[in-house]
């Protein structure tokens, strides 16, 4: 009786494996895109017309949350002024450095880039689009007014509500999705 039923329990795991082998649909979930790790974030303004030089904020925590301070370079621009901007997105644990920017370009229905500024006459506006018509903020224009000093929070969001009130006009209030990365910068307009 013992032999019949390891026999019993031996069909009953090969045909067990085989149906797991075989039984692989076009149903089956797709692979989750895993959020890349941005260990740096520049942000640079390149004067136009009279407003002449080129000013980097940059961000750098190369070992992550918990660890280290991370290396902030605070933006001064210039009063009256108009920048041309450009953002870029690093993994710099990586030798030689990731460029995340390449997947938010590729992916850039399911990326926007926002920046809000408090207390400094600071304007954004975006001149890049996705597919859809709906802004994505790698390239844009800056635009400052009198001097002053206050903040600079550059956002990426991944999966944000392009349609929602206000997102297209660069508020992330309304934008959902999740944040990829956040850094507040201190500004200053001279």
């Amino acid at each position: 009786m013992k032999m019949k039923n390891l026999f019993a329990v031996k069909y009953f795991l090969i045909a067990m494996l085989a149906v797991s082998i075989f039984s692989c649909d076009s149903d089956d979930p797709e692979p989750v895109n895993e959020e890349e790790l941005i260990t740096t974030l520049k942000v640079t303004f390149t004067g136009t017309g009279n407003t002449t030089g080129v000013v980097e904020a940059i961000f750098q925590d190369l070992d992550g949350e918990g660890g280290n301070d991370p290396v902030i370079q605070h933006p001064e621009l210039m009063a009256n002024g108009t920048y041309n901007v450009t953002v870029q997105f690093l993994n710099e644990t990586e030798n030689p450095a990731e460029d995340i920017t390449e997947e938010v370009e590729e992916e850039d229905e399911e990326h926007q880039v926002f920046f809000v500024n408090t207390g400094v006459d600071f304007t954004y506006e975006y001149t890049d689009s996705d597919a859809n018509q709906n802004p994505v903020g790698l390239t844009g224009t800056a635009t400052t007014g009198a001097a002053g000093s206050g903040t600079l929070q550059v956002l990426l969001i991944h999966e944000p509500n392009k349609g929602g009130s206000g997102v297209s006009d660069g508020d992330p209030t309304n934008a959902g999705g999740e944040t990829d990365i956040s850094v507040t910068f201190d500004l200053t307009i001279r």
